[in-house]
């Protein structure tokens, strides 16, 4: 007969629980509504406890975190503010394809439905963005939400799940059910739907990859890398999926995305039969759904998914796969394309990359383009390199060749204030390794106090802000569309050297091109990182048309 487990609280239980689920660091912000859990977590002194400066930050670090390691990223969240904070980072989870686990407070069930302080309903708050919203309601069923939650967010499509936590069950007392690790459920392949899709795709004159969205690890990227190059078939990527392959490889056609490449573009349109992986072809990727004709493409299309629910949803495809990326790239080392097809076509796409990636000139002292490209030549090809969302992203996309999975760190659902944060929890996740986040002033702006998150835990990555004192993607869209007609899009900039001075990390400002070089140099060489200001004129709006261009 079993020793029953001591007695313990439910914050104490969940803590276990979650050290039990391989679970060593959860980002967030305090709150008196998961005071026992915090207690509990005391008893496991390895676990480490990343204190943010606001949720939404602490959702981005999570999610980040979760991309970089293929671990779920925790976070713990108090209710009401704290949870409408994380949405954001949830939001970013959902779209991305990210395994994440939300830990939220929760009024005590004896006051649920009243309207209680912060009280808020999370199944209809998080409805949209998260798989599965679950809340705790019993002591003795903690272990098993817990385990329903890792499991979920793990398997076919990965995305966030929530769990809510009632303020009593975690001061009740009860008894353990310790569970083992959740498994991280992947579909396998159908080899018969196999077959058949590469019978079509090995015959093709003009074949495409097209590879992206969430799902993918080390092993996949390599294994579909060494087959396009094998076979001469070039691989194109998704929206902020730039590091599936990487971009100085032969086999790298370039990114579908915002400005996308014309020369790819065309070429992806004319393909005969699309091999389209983990990417769900969604509006960025097809230019707002009109890279090919709905709801049947003109291409003979095969679409690999991990999860079911985008088969079909838009594009019916020819050959629908439920498999994960890795299963099924596993699976292509033992397909050989067609004898006929002209496997020199692969070096024609990579040089039709490597042209778009020149750096262009623009008018003023800093030339955007040239320092993108530049470099590579000053840091590993391991380094991490993060974004947010802004005109400037498409400088870094387009002329930033990224290296391999997991050099990128970039929101698919086009989130401003994601860089610093998923720069911040890539050097704690890889303290080791070179990270560099590219922001725009405003994008910075939106969660600059994360500054304080990287001095506390020394976690201090470069960042380079393009300044432009303006939210330049919406001026942009206001001149296109209202020309001369402005409103709100102007903005007032601290100091932005000061403002990293007093975090203690070194900062410079350049304002000319040739400046960048020796201040990099010392950024590299700076154990507490370093804020670089690129001070941008405002007409440089994209690097292909002037702000004063627009709506002519």
């Amino acid at each position: 007969m079993a020793t029953p487990s001591k007695m313990m609280n439910g914050g104490q239980i969940l803590a276990n629980s979650l050290v039990r689920q391989g679970v060593d660091i959860a980002f967030g912000v305090p709150g008196e509504s998961f005071l026992p859990l915090l207690n509990g977590l005391v008893d496991h002194p390895n676990f480490q406890f990343i204190t943010c400066r606001q949720e939404g930050g602490a959702a981005y670090m999570a999610e980040a975190y979760a991309k970089l390691t293929g671990q779920a990223g925790v976070m713990m969240v108090t209710r009401g503010p704290g949870a409408s904070n994380a949405m954001i980072g949830m939001h970013t989870a959902y779209q991305d394809a990210t395994p994440m686990v939300l830990l939220v407070g929760q009024v005590g069930t004896d006051m649920v439905e009243r309207e209680a302080f912060q009280e808020i309903d999370y199944r209809r708050m998080y409805s949209e963005c998260a798989k599965w919203v679950g809340s705790i309601d019993r002591v003795d069923r903690i272990d098993e939400f817990v385990s329903h939650a890792f499991h979920i967010a793990q398997a076919g499509r990965k995305g966030p799940v929530v769990l809510a936590l009632p303020e009593d069950v975690l001061y009740t007392s009860g008894h353990e059910n310790p569970v083992k690790p959740a498994h991280i459920v992947q579909p396998g392949l159908d080899s018969k739907q196999f077959d058949l899709a590469m019978k079509a795709f090995t015959s093709a004159k003009k074949p495409m990859i097209i590879a992206g969205g969430g799902n993918w690890n080390s092993t996949a990227c390599e294994d579909l890398r060494s087959w396009a190059n094998q076979e001469g078939v070039p691989v194109a990527t998704g929206f902020r999926s730039q590091d599936v392959i990487d971009n100085l490889d032969s086999a790298f056609a370039g990114d579908l995305g915002i400005g996308a490449n014309p020369a790819l573009v065309k070429r992806v349109t004319e393909a005969d039969v699309l091999l389209v992986i983990g990417e769900r072809l969604g509006e960025m990727t097809t230019a707002g759904y009109t890279l090919f004709s709905i709801p049947q493409a003109k291409n003979t299309l095969i679409h690999v998914l991990s999860g079911t629910e985008d088969l079909g949803r838009v594009y019916r495809p020819d050959f629908a796969i439920n498999c994960s990326p890795e299963n099924f790239c596993s699976a292509l080392k033992n397909v050989k394309m067609d004898g006929q097809y002209d496997n020199t076509t692969i070096k024609a796409a990579h040089a039709e990359y490597l042209a778009f990636a020149s750096p262009v000139i623009t008018p003023g002292d800093l030339q955007l383009a040239q320092i993108m490209s530049s470099l590579p030549s000053s840091i590993p090809r391991d380094a991490i390199v993060t974004n947010g969302a802004g005109n400037f992203a498409t400088w870094v996309h387009r002329f930033y060749p990224y290296g391999p999975y997991k050099t990128q760190l970039a929101p698919a659902n086009g989130s401003m204030g994601y860089g610093l944060p998923a720069a911040i929890a890539a050097k704690i996740a890889n303290p080791e390794k070179v990270v560099v986040a590219v922001c725009g002033d405003g994008d910075f702006m939106m969660n600059c106090q994360e500054l304080a998150t990287a001095a506390r835990y020394d976690a201090f990555p470069i960042v380079l802000v393009v300044n432009n004192n303006m939210l330049g993607t919406i001026r942009m869209h206001q001149e296109r569309e209202f020309k001369s007609r402005v409103m709100a899009t102007g903005l007032t900039n601290p100091d932005f050297v000061k403002f990293a001075d007093s975090f203690g990390m070194p900062g410079f400002r350049v304002t000319k091109t040739e400046e960048f070089g020796a201040v990099f140099a010392k950024a590299l060489a700076s154990k507490k990182g370093a804020l670089i200001e690129l001070v941008l004129d405002q007409e440089v709006i994209s690097p292909s048309k002037l702000l004063s261009q627009l709506g002519k």
